[in-house]
């Protein structure tokens, strides 16, 4: 049986919503004018939504590759009850997620706001999806805004380029005109849609000095580069990171790996890609259907120090200080890996891999990983995965940010009541196990919830909540720890909520000083 518990925020919140109600022509038709026209979205359960409003032109035909253009205008009142495609992709925009129509006409974003009327001056809080960079999409029900605006904050879900559309670069691109956003459009529609919330947010009843950037997995990696990089500075004002952080040293990844982390390397690779359509330059690749486009993977789609949008490795960044100093509320899973390692993982196979990667390691880190059999090599990979690609990363954010800005860590534990046949169901607490919690909508993952799993996604949600309005997790919900270098205290979700160390500290520590010997390496 599915709970449903209101509590006083909640009700106040709804309350309020009801009361200001919306700038409208009728009952259910909030009309809200932007910079490029108005809009009309719809009101349902005491908050109004505004789906597909564009902010930015389409990138299309000579603008494939392109930075994000300004949006333009149009007369009238633009219909925005429905959300717009996702970008174009190959897979899943989450596990178990129904299939959406795509289009490389996709840069919009979705509004829940309680209430659009210019000076109610709400937290803002700008959710940036997950996928790997090649996969996502901004209207995924479970990404919907209405649980968290009942409770008084504007959310925002957006949409951005991924794969080889969004993290893609080619010779050419480094010699004309645009040779300083010559890569990373992921990205920069990102800072698009956060210069357009700047710009707009207030016409919804949000407030343009209290915006939060909050993200998971691609997401939130996406959170901590953009922390880094000068251009989105003063965008953002909070960041909330799941599951995703940018810390491991360029010389700890393997040579191929590496080369596409640097502008140059990523141009190459683009190179490549694109001789495989049969395309010698820009233009030709530009020309061609985005049908074509689309027919052959891309690998290596992930951002790259491009020296203009990411000047340096981010945490060169951090360590010196020039990151972005906002407050930060930042964890990881106890079980991320479990829902992306597939089995078989053979004893053999994972040693050989694990060789390749690392090369020759401390005999206390190998021990770690016990590969004995094939069902321990499973386990192995595991958690290796969720310590160097989750826990270590997460961690180190926290350590460099601590110096300079607020800083709450925390660690889900908990493992959410999935249904048999769901995808997730049996892996624990996995990458994704968060979501139904932090978002306030179990109703829309297949789960056997219960009364206590409301009362963690109450505790969660409000602390998201209270963080994006003051910087500060407390208030209602759990009592948060600030992180320290000294206590390295964390927030743990274990179906209730209590400050303690990281289960996994031990295993962070012997990973800590093997990426610090091969940082200092030449």
């Amino acid at each position: 049986m599915t709970y449903v518990r209101m509590t006083r925020r909640h009700a106040l919140a709804l309350g309020a919503a009801l009361l200001a109600g919306c700038a409208t022509t009728g009952e259910d038709t909030p009309i809200v004018t932007t910079e490029a026209g108005r809009v009309r979205g719809e009101r349902y359960g005491g908050v109004c939504a505004f789906r597909g409003v564009p902010f930015a032109a389409p990138p299309t035909g000579p603008l494939r590759w392109r930075p994000p253009q300004p949006v333009p205008r149009w007369e009238g009142v633009r219909p925005a009850r429905n959300f717009s495609a996702r970008p174009m992709q190959t897979g899943e925009s989450l596990p178990g997620a129904a299939d959406e129509p795509m289009s490389e006409d996709c840069l919009y974003l979705n509004v829940w706001t309680p209430s659009p009327a210019r000076g109610e001056r709400l937290p803002v809080m700008v959710w940036i999806y997950g996928g790997g960079f090649s996969n996502g999409s901004a209207s995924v029900p479970a990404y919907y805004g209405d649980a968290l605006a009942r409770r008084g904050v504007v959310v925002v879900t957006v949409n951005y380029r991924v794969g080889s559309l969004g993290f893609f670069s080619h010779p050419d691109l480094l010699r004309d005109e645009h040779a300083g956003e010559a890569a990373n459009f992921g990205l920069l529609d990102q800072i698009a849609a956060l210069e357009w919330i700047n710009r707009n947010v207030a016409a919804f009843g949000g407030d343009p000095d209290r915006v939060t950037l909050w993200g998971q997995s691609a997401g939130s990696m996406s959170a901590c580069l953009l922390m880094a990089s000068p251009r989105a500075h003063g965008l953002f004002h909070r960041v909330i990171g799941e599951s995703g952080g940018v810390f491991a040293p360029l010389a700890a990844l393997p040579p191929s790996a590496r080369a596409t982390w640097t502008i140059e390397g990523a141009a190459e690779n683009g190179r490549r890609w694109a001789e495989g359509h049969g395309c010698t330059d820009i233009d030709a690749l530009r020309a061609l259907p985005i049908e074509q486009v689309m027919q052959r993977g891309f690998p290596g789609a992930h951002p790259c120090i491009d020296g203009a949008l990411l000047p340096d490795e981010a945490r060169m960044v951090f360590a010196s200080g020039r990151q972005a100093h906002v407050p930060i509320l930042i964890g990881s899973n106890a079980d991320e890996a479990q829902a992306i390692v597939r089995r078989p993982v053979a004893s053999a196979t994972f040693a050989a891999d694990f060789q390749r990667a690392f090369g020759p390691t401390s005999q206390a880190l190998l021990d770690l990983y016990p590969t004995r059999t094939d069902e321990e090599a499973y386990a192995a990979r595991a958690a290796l995965e969720r310590d160097i690609r989750f826990g270590w990363d997460t961690r180190t954010w926290a350590r460099l940010h601590a110096q300079v800005a607020p800083v709450f860590l925390y660690h889900f534990s908990h493992t959410p009541p999935f249904v048999d046949g769901a995808p997730l169901n049996g892996k624990g607490a996995c990458h994704w196990a968060e979501l139904p919690y932090v978002f306030d909508q179990l109703a829309q993952w297949p789960g056997a919830w219960t009364e206590a799993d409301q009362a963690l996604a109450d505790t969660m949600a409000a602390s998201w909540v209270n963080f994006a309005s003051s910087g500060d997790p407390n208030g209602d919900g759990a009592r948060w720890p600030a992180y320290g270098a000294d206590s390295e205290l964390a927030m743990l979700f274990d179906g209730a909520a209590a400050a303690g160390v990281l289960p996994n500290r031990h295993a962070l520590d012997l990973w800590d000083a093997e990426f610090a010997q091969r940082a200092a390496q030449p």
